[in-house]
């Protein structure tokens, strides 16, 4: 395993366990602005490990595939890339 796939393993596990807190604090009936507050720690979480996956494909797979011979895998990957794009920005 690369060293992103570790830090977004991390960033994947860190999530759960605040994803698990966040569970007991509506269980509980905490405060909905606390609530909230976790909430947007967990998605920072995972937009981070979103990154770390994504650096990881663009440094490996993508490049891979751009120094390869193949014109058929190139424009795979580049319209991999493109559809991501468009989830990323209909994303936000």
């Amino acid at each position: 395993m690369n060293q992103e796939r570790k830090l977004a393993l991390t960033q994947l596990k860190t999530a759960r366990g605040q994803l698990d807190g966040i569970i007991r604090m509506i269980e509980t009936g905490r405060y909905c602005i606390d609530i909230s507050n976790q909430i947007l720690a967990a998605q920072a979480l995972l937009r981070k490990a979103q990154k770390h996956i994504l650096v990881q494909h663009m440094e490996h797979c993508v490049l891979d595939a751009m120094n390869s011979e193949d014109p058929v895998l190139k424009q795979e990957k580049t319209a991999e890339i493109a559809a991501l794009m468009e989830k990323l920005l209909e994303a936000k």
